[in-house]
């Protein structure tokens, strides 16, 4: 049978069904490994959910935390488990209170025919669709070897297996009882990773299926677990149109031959107050006078401070809002992860069918990072963007006022297929701005460079400036001069 075939389960994470596929292949058994506290557990608990949701019968094979415990830390993030079974298999209080003793046979031995027959008994009662047991390996401490312990996991996943079950069981893998055995055995993994950055998922292996590789972000919230699987760029859509999208400054249209194309990567670069937010705003506003959405991520001003300044330069953003064609999202960069604020871009481009994105800017995205690497996440998130015919304004700050000419300072500058920089001028003593197309891989450009202004009015852009040279070191200087 084609894997596009298989019924799939789900897990009850929407992000966890999209990295394995669609979900996990029914009657499989697997592995989900994790330190203390990764979130094993609430992983369990919304995949029996989910189960009992459409229906199915699940079961909780609980080997440490007692059935009441269960079900409250269940109830305090949101999972109803009223319809799941819980086999509880951990110690009682009176295992503490009396002491017992075993002549002949070891305590392992004597304990573990009854717990198994237990869990046989309660499987062929209820004929549970899916199985959670928590944790495997707990059977370590009921066999006398590595062999026996084995030996029995096999048969107890076979046993469920021909009960057309499908199983997740957790590991506790430590240094002393390693799980190498366990990921043999099981036919997908699932690994919970926290580190010092965040909380990641990564699957290993998955049986019968195709799946999404490599760390992918999660949270454990009041909520559950939640993930955010990493963006994979696509190929653009066939039949996309790079019409141009002007900009509606006749001049600056002149400079870039018609506008940016529809659909393209356009670096916006330039110091600290040049002009580079409000020159995206302005190709936003002629979008929204066509009738086109778009969406601005601020990572470092305030909306309301963005509105007042956009409304004082004559591009009317509050009634862009108002006709549902802008929408502004501030976004604090240390309460998110790459992974996180690309699916969150994703989610947000594809509910309000944006065709504009801008994000402002580069210095704060990378805030997000927490030790992953900029230039990766970055080119995912843009590509996926663009296979999606979204058209992306990208805000690349600057380090050097005047001085040495840069693009970028981050290394990105390969992803643009458009690149326009402002730079600020030094002339007669008076601060000036000037603005040139150094890239436009689509078609032809203005090789000169033009006074750039902002005013009440808005935007203004003068003639080449062909009497000037020394441009780009910020301090020209007229070539008719004396």
């Amino acid at each position: 049978m084609s894997e596009a075939a298989i019924t799939r389960l789900s897990t009850g994470i929407p992000g966890l069904d999209e990295i394995t596929g669609g979900g996990l292949v029914p009657h499989y058994a697997y592995l989900v490994r994790g330190g203390p506290g990764a979130g094993k557990t609430t992983l369990g608990l919304h995949f029996l959910a989910a189960g009992t949701a459409t229906g199915e019968t699940s079961l909780f094979i609980s080997l440490e935390e007692s059935a009441a415990k269960i079900r409250r830390n269940a109830a305090q993030i949101g999972i109803d488990l009223s319809q799941v079974h819980i086999l509880d298999l951990s110690p009682s209080s009176d295992f503490f209170a009396k002491t017992e003793t075993y002549d002949i046979f070891s305590p392992a031995e004597v304990e573990r025919e009854p717990l198994t027959r237990q869990i046989v008994d309660t499987i062929r009662q209820l004929h549970p669709a899916r199985v959670f047991l928590d944790p495997i390996t707990q059977f370590r401490y009921l066999t006398p070897d590595i062999f026996q312990f084995r030996k029995q996991v096999i048969s107890f996943l076979r046993f469920l297996a021909e009960q057309q079950t499908t199983v997740l069981f957790s590991a506790e893998n430590s240094a002393v009882f390693p799980d190498d055995d366990l990921q043999y055995i099981a036919d997908g993994i699932i690994n919970l990773e926290t580190t010092p950055y965040g909380r990641y998922l990564h699957v290993t292996k998955m049986r019968g299926s195709s799946f999404i590789s490599g760390r992918h972000a999660m949270r454990l919230t009041n909520r559950g677990l939640q993930v955010f699987p990493r963006l994979i760029p696509t190929t653009l859509i066939a039949g996309h149109s790079f019409a141009p999208l002007a900009s509606g400054v006749p001049e600056l249209d002149e400079l870039l031959n018609g506008g940016i194309e529809r659909g393209t990567i356009t670096m916006l670069s330039g110091p600290s107050g040049v002009g580079k937010t409000t020159l995206g705003f302005q190709f936003m506003k002629e979008a929204a006078s066509r009738g086109e959405r778009s969406i601005v991520f601020s990572f470092e001003e305030e909306t309301e401070i963005m509105m007042q300044r956009c409304e004082s330069v004559n591009i009317p953003v509050r009634a862009m809002r108002a006709n549902n064609m802008l929408r502004i999202e501030k976004i604090e960069p240390l309460q998110y992860n790459p992974d996180e604020f690309a699916q969150h871009v994703r989610h947000v481009v594809e509910h309000d069918r944006a065709t504009v994105i801008m994000i402002d800017s580069m210095n704060g995205y990378r805030l997000c990072m927490q030790g992953e690497d900029l230039i990766s996440h970055l080119h995912a998130l843009c590509k996926f963007l663009q296979s999606r015919g979204v058209t992306v304004l990208l805000i690349m700050d600057t380090s050097s006022i005047i001085g040495d000419f840069e693009i970028s300072n981050i290394g990105a500058s390969y992803l643009g297929d458009n690149i326009i920089f402002l730079r600020f001028l030094e002339i007669d003593g008076e601060l000036r701005k000037a603005i040139g197309v150094l890239k436009k891989r689509l078609g032809d450009f203005e090789k000169t460079l033009r006074e750039f202004a902002i005013s009440r009015y808005g935007i203004k852009v003068g003639k080449p400036l062909t009497k000037l040279r020394g441009i780009l070191s910020g301090m020209p200087v007229w070539v008719d001069a004396e």
